[in-house]
């Protein structure tokens, strides 16, 4: 199934330390995303967000600076991934993130940018920027 490319930036005025910290942590992401976290830590390790809504694999972790996941909705066809990476550079005023999601299905590629948008960039920088 061919997929389509999601490609978001924010800018977060925060250490990239803290927005690593905000999508790692399961009770600081529990804290802004409003649902039930389990993260693990370690590439290769699953997480369940979202009261359970999106799931995945850590492929890479670099501290403050990268997360690589397979990543996937559950309303999805069963088995497909996409792939979603998140790019933290330190700024003048904070963080720039870079999202990029490839492989995203067509029929949810509209729900899921604007997901992305309203349930974790908006409540992200409200939380961090206190």
């Amino acid at each position: 199934m061919a997929g389509k490319t999601i490609k978001q930036s924010v800018t977060i005025k925060a250490k990239p330390h803290d927005v690593y910290e905000a999508l790692m942590d399961p009770k600081k992401h529990a804290k802004f995303t409003g649902g039930k976290a389990v993260i693990s830590r370690e590439v290769g390790g699953k997480f369940n967000v979202f009261d359970g809504y999106a799931e995945g694999t850590n492929l890479e972790l670099v501290p403050d600076k990268k997360i690589g996941q397979s990543w996937r909705a559950d309303d999805w066809l069963k088995g497909h991934y996409s792939k979603a990476a998140f790019e933290f550079k330190e700024v003048a005023g904070g963080t720039a993130l870079t999202f990029t999601q490839t492989d995203v299905p067509a029929e949810f590629v509209d729900d899921i940018a604007q997901g992305w948008q309203d349930y974790y960039w908006k409540p992200m920088k409200e939380m961090l920027e206190k």
